[in-house]
């Protein structure tokens, strides 16, 4: 049982951060699930929705959170590799290249900002 129900961000761009979830999460085995309230909420699965983006409810700019994260699984080390290339050509900045992370033998990782500044990242498990 996952300790969430659903993870949600904040997005100045609505069109700007599908863009880049559809190709990052894309790469990772996410789909699109489509949009839900009048278009400003855009969500992501695989047969449920587990994460979304959207505008705020109170019409206030979105902002990033300082120090937060939103790590999403990878199948696979290359799929580690396409969720960056795919986030890095679809507005997303680098926080950190594909590779080994040292705090489990197995542990390989990258590491994007979206195009409104969140800190996302995947993480692979497997052995090689």
């Amino acid at each position: 049982m996952s300790v969430f129900t659903h993870v949600v961000l904040g997005t100045n761009n609505l069109s700007n951060a599908m863009k880049f979830y559809d190709a990052a999460l894309g790469a990772l085995g996410l789909k699109s699930l489509g949009l839900l309230t009048k278009d400003n909420y855009a969500m992501y699965g695989v047969d449920t929705m587990e994460f979304a983006i959207c505008t705020p409810a109170d019409g206030n700019p979105a902002t990033h959170a300082n120090g937060a994260t939103i790590s999403f699984a990878a199948p696979t080390r290359d799929a580690v590799h396409k969720f960056h290339e795919a986030g890095l050509a679809n507005g997303g900045t680098d926080e950190g290249q594909p590779g080994p992370r040292n705090f489990t033998p197995t542990a390989y990782a990258a590491y994007l900002r979206d195009p409104d500044g969140n800190k996302i990242c995947t993480y692979c498990f497997a052995d090689e």
